[in-house]
């Protein structure tokens, strides 16, 4: 499958993701993460962390580092056309994230075989991966 070439916008309204906190369009507490497709065939995008989501002082909270490295893999699927959930998601934290840091989100596809999808990201700070995440995607269920 090649990657799409339709808006951040439209991939996330076409998949259900316009309340998402992550990247919805439509939740005024979101994020607005939005994902380009990068040359490998994956995503990446930059993210500005804020005091506001910090654990301990100073430090970026984990559970938002696995927050971004989910919705980076999950965009990554998008852009082939393909929407799934997380069913295993496995965190690495490398190295602290400071509040005032500006990540680089890369994902990538590990693996596709339906309906089974594997996939990588990581959050980069300069050349040095601070977190990785590897998981397991699949397809979405439509609601009954």
């Amino acid at each position: 499958m090649s990657a799409t070439t339709e808006t951040p916008e439209i991939i996330s309204a076409r998949n259900g993701h316009s309340q998402c906190l992550l990247c919805g369009t439509l939740n005024p507490r979101s994020l607005h993460l939005t994902f380009q497709a990068s040359e490998d065939g994956g995503v990446r995008t930059r993210f500005k962390a804020c005091t506001e989501l910090q654990g301990y002082d100073d430090l970026l909270h984990g559970g938002v580092i696995a927050s971004l490295l989910d919705a980076a893999m999950t965009h990554c699927l998008f852009y082939q056309g393909i929407k799934a959930v997380t069913g295993d998601l496995h965190v690495r934290f490398v190295q602290p994230v400071f509040c005032n840091a500006t990540l680089e989100l890369r994902a990538r596809i590990l693996s596709s075989r339906p309906p089974l999808y594997r996939l990588r990201a990581e959050a980069v700070l300069g050349e040095r991966v601070m977190a990785w995440a590897e998981a397991k995607f699949l397809p979405c269920r439509e609601p009954r």
